[in-house]
């Protein structure tokens, strides 16, 4: 079972069979689309955002490629209140140290991130078998349509290691206001006036 982490934790981690995947907000993630910078191999950033029943899964990971930082940008199907982050790393050193997030941010890059203020950070566990999760602040967290996680660091190897991603919270539909567009189905000739036409018309009959 997950472990948590945080100054807020109520530690409310004895989850009942199950209850971690109701929580989990796997299914409210538009997966295709995430975006992993300086992964070893292409889309491996994707494939360690799995299923509840597969955390535990060594098969699937996401190794950093020139040095030891991973930048991993998530995109929501619609608004989420974010509750936790569930993080299962590499083992020993090579298990991210730090984690700071960023939210409903298009496109950054380690560029960016080198200037931002993160909404929060955390001093993470080192490597363990376990999934460890990570309490939020929800204030800051209450209408996030995508998250990035920025690993800057770990604990002394040349890349790090990522194996499960999980987020816990709650999802609601983002609704767009309709454009409504009225169109004229026949033109009437009166409603189109032409002043020109009238004057010349007035002029000919004097």
């Amino acid at each position: 079972m997950p472990h948590c982490h945080d100054d807020h934790c109520e530690h409310e981690h004895e989850d009942l069979p199950g209850s971690g995947e109701q929580a989990l907000l796997y299914s409210r993630i538009d997966r295709d689309n995430i975006r992993c910078l300086n992964e070893a191999e292409p889309d491996s950033g994707k494939s360690v955002v799995k299923p509840w029943d597969q955390r535990l899964d060594n098969d699937k990971f996401v190794e950093s490629d020139a040095d030891e930082q991973l930048l991993i940008t998530i995109p929501f199907t619609g608004s989420v209140k974010l509750r936790s982050i569930c993080l299962r790393s590499g083992h020993g050193d090579y298990a991210p140290s730090k984690l700071k997030v960023y939210t409903n941010r298009d496109g950054i890059d380690f560029d960016d991130v080198s200037d931002m203020q993160p909404v929060q950070e955390w001093d993470l566990v080192r490597g363990s078998d376990d999934v460890v999760e990570y309490t939020t602040r929800s204030t800051k967290f209450s209408n996030v349509r995508n998250i990035t996680l920025f690993f800057p660091e770990n604990y002394g190897e040349d890349t790090s290691i990522v194996r499960f991603l999980g987020f816990k919270g709650e999802w609601s539909e983002v609704k767009r206001d309709p454009i409504i567009t009225i169109y004229e189905a026949s033109a009437n000739p009166a409603d189109h006036k032409n002043p020109a036409a009238e004057d010349k018309l007035h002029y000919s009959i004097d």
